[in-house]
């Protein structure tokens, strides 16, 4: 039996989120049927790499942290249960904060004003793995979290 990470992000103006999870295979989408983005996500040895939509997801672990790239931005994230990390670049990115209890996950990327909450049942998934779909769904679905910052 497949088990499900599924939820919402960004409250009620915000997106679904649903993932099958087979193994370690992780596939779903973010958002709609018209107005979303495919999940393609494996976790290996070294970490987790993939696809959201046509970009690329490529994190692996580093020194007990997940370090990567979702996309064109840079993630890093801290923690099993309690996960807190950082998306982004130091002015312009997102701070993450997520907390499992039980099979639920709540969590928060940016600020309380300008960031998006998120709400997730995880099954059986650690809350890291919530927290990393929850990641890749706002960079799929958020204009802003996909924008690259020339210098």
């Amino acid at each position: 039996m497949d088990d499900l990470i599924k939820g919402r992000l960004g409250g009620t103006d915000g997106y679904d989120i649903r993932c099958t999870i087979d193994g370690d295979t992780i596939s779903g989408r973010a958002g709609g049927k018209l107005h979303g983005k495919d999940i393609e996500l494996e976790i290996t040895e070294r970490g987790v790499q993939g696809t959201v939509g046509s970009d690329p997801v490529k994190i692996e672990l580093d020194g007990g942290e997940l370090r990567g790239n979702v996309g064109s931005q840079k993630l890093v994230l801290r923690g099993v249960d309690r996960v807190t990390g950082f998306m982004g670049e130091p002015i312009v990115g997102w701070n993450v904060v997520a907390q499992q209890t039980g099979e639920r996950l709540s969590g928060q990327l940016g600020s309380t004003v300008l960031g998006r909450p998120f709400e997730l049942e995880l099954g059986s998934a650690p809350g890291w793995v919530g927290t990393l779909v929850a990641l890749v769904a706002f960079y799929a679905l958020e204009p802003r979290a996909s924008v690259t910052v020339s210098r």
